[in-house]
């Protein structure tokens, strides 16, 4: 017979103090693929990722004949390029394609961008080309006597950027893979109760009232009340817990969790748009659009240079004008607002980007959008979530204690146990505690529940062996009953001591009341009418969460965390740890709102959690890190996404964005510093000593300066990423 149990709280008589277990809140951002990626904000509105590559394989290839027919290109290197009928017309033809084709996307930008007057990269590469594809044809047609061959310029110049804007989309991210998680939660369909028996109907057939039938291993389609039967739910989906919870007549139960064991019949209270699911969804979608208003670094450095290329544009021409020399103010204004378009610039950021995420990735961090790499080195504080994140969300056996009734029944109890010697106690103590152990372990042997399972396994640990039992009954939410050596022993809670009217030993009590105000599990022993002792079971602290804390507050950040168990837990878990705040009794609606309560103190949060319930608040974060282990809607909720369950991985996280910032920054610097000296040499300011630069040699100074930001990108890889290594 298979035995499933619910939480310790409910199926094992357990007292449990959290406050409830409702399920109401979740959160969500994340990636779709590429080819369906849709940017709704800033310079990519309305682009897809697969545009994006897919123009830059085209132009790139259009490029090639460009460049190497190009008279200007050609004088450079030196050589002379084939003549035929019609070769001198490739560039300006190839270059035209390459305008429109591959420059679409960028002069519409530029237009938008224009129209709201909020000048950014796009304006900056929709001037240049379009100077340099209005001064090209004119060279070419011989119009005013110009020469000014931009187009293997242009030719260069549209690939970079699209190759540029398709890394950096790469690495952005979107709500529309959460969104899509979070729906794929709820079956098509649904058992609807008949006064003839049941009938199949799709959702949007449900109506508030209704009364449904979910078999074991069905979902929820609905929110409701359960009207009929009990059953163990997994409702880990919503609210990251993996204890399945007893929900029986009169308990409501959440669209989206999954009966495991049994049927029941729901009456549904809610449906579509107004399910617990649906709210999610809307807090999903209103933290994203709260956080992705950001504008990156190059955007603003992009905003500068527009209007200094811009207004040094106007001066060169105004003032060579004033001179007396037409030509020479057309040919150094076009110059100098075509070698004004950062070939650098928009290679800065999306090349360290895509360095930093491969680098991390070697780490196990998935970086899946941008600005989470660029903001994680201004966190403040890192908000945990304590089940399954600091702690491995299963139960570990902890202490055992005996009665002294149970030294009497020792040796009858547990005949052929072998006793394990632990250091620091009294054997003959040892030997009563292992008997309590060994006895429960036999009883719980034949039970699937967590609590059964972590008993059973310290015993073995312990090498004890068990005695034979038979004849197991769970007894639902009192606890266990089997034969041992022909005597009726009992493993369960203070409910299951109620009900047989058994009072704990004094000595015993104290001790397990102990227990308790630190929220532990207990669980009696008790043989026949006589209670031997006691059991305490605790969600097991990972190892590497004490290492993840100290590294975190010893570079300045504080620790907090937040859970929805009880307060005594919750402190117990931070003060093992040494966790700055604590938030427990926090409904699963509510994570949210504590990421918005510390950031109105000011703090920039970093959120790590692993449920649905944490997905708002993944999203509302500065920074969401989800743990791999998690949820799949918390995955695609955050920006960063743990590959193990290790939490010394945010301070990976940490250390890469703080590298990849100055990176970020010294290729900014560098390729601003070249416009900034560039232009003015081109505008002619040093021309009374007769230094004057070329559009050929404003060229060559450009291609130099993609070169070194692309070098300068690549020193990331020495960054070494070992979250064993922390400290």
């Amino acid at each position: 017979m298979e035995h499933r149990h619910s939480s310790p709280g409910v199926d094992r008589g357990i007292e449990n103090h959290s406050p409830g277990g409702t399920p109401h809140g979740s959160h969500a951002a994340g990636p779709a693929a590429d080819d369906h990626m849709v940017h709704s904000h800033g310079q990519h509105a309305g682009h897809s990722v697969a545009m994006f590559r897919n123009r830059f394989w085209l132009t790139l290839a259009l490029a090639v004949p460009v460049v190497f027919f190009s008279p200007m290109f050609a004088e450079l290197l030196g050589y002379e390029p084939p003549a035929f009928p019609g070769s001198a017309w490739i560039p300006p033809v190839f270059g035209t394609a390459i305008y429109f084709y591959g420059g679409r996307p960028f002069l519409k930008g530029g237009l938008n961008e224009l129209k709201t007057r909020t000048p950014g990269m796009m304006l900056l590469i929709a001037m240049a080309i379009s100077v340099a594809f209005i001064a090209s044809w004119a060279t070419s047609l011989g119009i005013g006597g110009v020469d000014l061959d931009f187009w293997w310029e242009l030719a260069l110049l549209v690939p970079i950027m699209l190759l540029g804007h398709w890394i950096e989309m790469r690495a952005l991210g979107s709500a529309q893979g959460a969104l899509d998680a979070l729906a794929a939660l709820l079956p098509d369909e649904a058992e609807r109760v008949t006064a003839a028996g049941t009938e199949t109907v799709s959702l949007s057939e449900l109506r508030t009232g209704d009364t449904i039938l979910v078999r074991p291993g069905g979902r929820m389609p609905a929110d409701g009340t359960v009207s009929g039967g009990q059953a163990e739910f997994d409702e880990s989906m919503i609210t990251g817990e993996s204890k399945t919870v007893l929900r029986a007549p009169g308990d409501p139960v959440v669209a989206g969790t999954i009966a495991t064991d049994n049927s029941v019949r729901v009456r549904v209270s809610a449906i579509g748009e107004d399910t617990a699911l649906a709210g999610i969804r809307r807090l999903v979608a209103e933290a994203q659009a709260s956080s992705s208003r950001a504008q990156a670094l190059a955007d603003r450095a992009a905003a500068f240079l527009f209007y200094f290329a811009a207004g040094t544009g106007v001066l060169t021409f105004i003032f060579w004008t004033l001179m007396g020399s037409v030509s020479d103010a057309v040919t150094r204004t076009v110059t100098v607002l075509v070698i004004a378009c950062p070939h650098a610039l928009g290679l800065a950021i999306p090349l360290v980007i895509a360095i930093s995420t491969e680098r991390a990735a070697r780490a196990g961090v998935l970086i899946k959008n941008r600005m989470a790499l660029e903001r994680m080195r201004t966190v403040d504080v890192v908000l945990f979530d304590k089940t399954g994140t600091l702690t491995r969300g299963e139960p570990e056996l902890k202490e055992v204690a005996a009665a002294a009734a149970a030294a009497g029944a020792a040796a009858g109890a547990a005949a052929g146990t072998n006793s394990a010697t632990v250091t620091g106690q009294d054997a003959a103590q040892n030997t009563v505690q292992n008997t309590v152990l060994a006895l429960a372990a036999a009883v719980e042997a034949d039970s699937e529940h967590p609590l059964a399972r972590s008993i059973v396994a310290a015993a073995r640990e312990r090498g004890l062996e068990l005695p034979t039992a038979d004849g197991f009954t769970s007894l639902t939410g009192r606890g266990v009953r089997a034969t041992v050596d022909g005597r009726t022993v009992q493993v369960g809670g203070p409910a299951l001591l109620r009900e047989l009217g058994l009072q704990e030993p004094p000595d015993l009590a104290a001790t397990t009341g102990a227990w308790l105000a630190r929220g532990a599990a207990v669980l009696h022993v008790v043989d026949g009418g006589t209670v031997l002792g006691a059991v305490s079971l605790e969600d097991a602290v990972r190892p590497e969460s004490r290492q993840a804390v100290r590294a975190l507050q010893a570079r300045g950040i504080k620790v907090a965390i937040v859970t929805g168990d009880a307060r005594q837990v919750a402190h117990a878990v931070a003060a093992e740890l040494g966790i700055d705040e604590v938030f427990a009794e926090v409904l699963p609606a509510d994570k949210d709102k504590k990421v918005a309560e510390l950031q109105g103190r000011g703090l920039k949060v970093a959120m790590v959690g692993d449920g649905v319930n944490d997905s708002p608040a993944l999203a509302r974060a500065e920074v969401g890190i989800a743990i791999g282990g998690g949820t799949d809607v918390a995955v695609e909720s955050a920006g960063v996404v743990l590959a193990g369950n290790d939490p010394r991985a945010v301070l990976s996280m940490l250390d890469l964005s703080r590298a990849s910032y100055r990176k970020m920054w010294q290729n900014l610097v560098w390729a601003t510093g070249y416009n900034i000296i560039s232009v003015p040499l081109a505008a002619g300011v040093l021309a009374f000593a007769g230094i004057v630069l070329s559009p050929a040699a404003g060229a060559v100074m450009m291609s130099a300066s993609t070169i070194v930001v692309a070098l300068n990108a690549q020193l990331l890889r020495r960054l070494r990423l070992n979250p064993a290594a922390v400290s």
